[in-house]
């Protein structure tokens, strides 16, 4: 997690894979995220770090997952701040996220950033497409107004889905799209009846 607003993102992320059951978590937290996690989370830094299997210093380059040797899934970097998208983008390795992800793209693991900021400058933009290009896929987290959302966790929810969904990883939801309504797709048909004609 590192310093852009969308904790819960990083919360929710670890909550499900814990429902699961099957997968160990490994979390690291930059000092910038300390603070919107002070900010936007009840119980702080003790909630986050009770939800993941382990924890590690932002600043321990030397971590287990710091190396190609130690095999997971790959990584994500939830929220994802423009500050660690163009570390990761230029290669910079200079704090164990920024490594993690670097090991991730030499490997060519699954790397998913979650990046929060806007509107986008051209930094931000090329920084984007650099990773893209090495493999990460870039996820904003951009709200599915078809699923109906009643509340800001459905939205989180829906959000997280679709990111554990990019790892093999479905979890159960009513809320995954099964295709147009019957009277939507009643306008569609009607549609292109009348352009056949």
């Amino acid at each position: 997690m590192t310093g852009a607003t969308g904790a819960i993102y990083g919360v929710r992320m670890l909550e499900m894979l814990r429902t699961l059951g099957e997968w160990e978590t490994h979390l690291v937290v930059s000092q910038a995220a300390l603070l919107n996690i002070r900010e936007e989370l009840p119980g702080g830094k003790a909630r986050l770090e009770a939800l993941a299997d382990v924890v590690h210093n932002v600043r321990n380059v030397g971590a287990s997952i710091a190396s190609g040797s130690f095999i997971c899934h790959g990584m994500i970097i939830v929220p994802c701040s423009m500050r660690t998208l163009g570390a990761v983008a230029h290669g910079l390795s200079d704090n164990l996220i920024s490594r993690a992800a670097d090991v991730m793209l030499k490997e060519r693991r699954r790397l998913v950033m979650i990046t929060r900021e806007t509107p986008l400058n051209l930094a931000h933009l090329r920084n984007m497409t650099a990773c893209t290009e090495m493999g990460a896929v870039i996820f904003p987290p951009v709200p599915a107004f078809y699923s109906r959302p009643a509340s800001l966790d459905d939205v989180v929810d829906h959000t997280c889905m679709r990111v554990l969904d990019l790892f093999g990883i479905h979890v159960e939801s009513e809320k995954r799209w099964r295709g147009l309504s019957k009277d939507a797709a009643g306008l569609v048909d009607a549609a292109a009846e009348m352009e056949a004609d």
